[in-house]
């Protein structure tokens, strides 16, 4: 009988050792389980990590294009700036150019030195004033007795012609291939002189000239009486 109570005893002591084993093993398991992540939990972690370092790009890019866009800006700022200082720098010399062809003047005479006559012709010529006292702005050729307007706006001209003996003696003014008034006189014997004026509009690159009429003749020597002149008024 008390043989059969103590292994009675020792099988249940036995069985309360297995289970509290069993217990201290599912615990451990678990503190283990919570102290190391799943593969779950990796991937998630990458997941947010690839994401932080696609941001962290996206944001180097955008520091990246608007640091060139700082760059460019200055670059285009420096060039606009050029380009002012080259449109002022032209402005300030067609300012310059504009003072000086403001001022154009000349006055010729037909004949340098000597005396002599001019015609008639059976068709007309240009006379050529040969004697230069005054070609402000050079304007006026002694070589072709051709004006030419160097800037647009109102010129005066003013011509005489001188003539002796039974002869017609005229001075026609023409801008470019257009007659614009005459001077006109015939006298049957000795000297005689006519004049005539105009004010015209020229463009830049007008001509003007005095021609010789068809069948006149004109006299000029040392005292210059037949001569050409003309100047500007005012531009426009």
């Amino acid at each position: 009988m008390e043989i059969m109570v103590f292994f009675s005893l020792l099988l249940l002591v036995c069985s309360v050792s297995t289970n509290q084993t069993e217990a201290d093993n599912e615990i451990l398991d678990q503190q283990i389980s919570n102290q190391q992540p799943c593969p779950q939990d990796i991937h998630a972690v990458l997941r947010e990590m690839t994401a932080s370092v696609a941001e962290q790009k996206v944001r180097t890019a955008f520091l990246e294009k608007q640091t060139q866009g700082t760059v460019s800006c200055q670059v285009v700022n420096k060039i606009h700036c050029c380009e002012q200082v080259a449109k002022l720098e032209t402005e300030i010399n067609k300012v310059k150019q504009e003072l000086q062809v403001k001022q154009v003047a000349f006055s010729a005479s037909l004949l340098d030195q000597g005396s002599t006559e001019t015609g008639p012709f059976n068709t007309q010529i240009t006379l050529v004033f040969k004697r230069v006292v005054t070609n402000i702005g050079n304007a006026y050729n002694p070589h072709t007795g051709i004006f030419t307007a160097p800037v647009r706006g109102v010129y005066h001209f003013d011509w005489k012609v001188y003539g002796s003996g039974n002869v017609e003696t005229s001075g026609v003014l023409f801008r470019n291939g257009e007659h614009i008034f005459i001077a006109y006189e015939h006298q049957t014997s000795g000297g005689v002189s006519t004049s005539n004026g105009a004010s015209l509009l020229l463009d830049v690159g007008d001509q003007v000239f005095v021609r010789l009429w068809a069948n006149s003749r004109v006299h000029d020597n040392q005292n210059h009486h037949t001569t050409f002149s003309g100047h500007l008024i005012f531009t426009m």
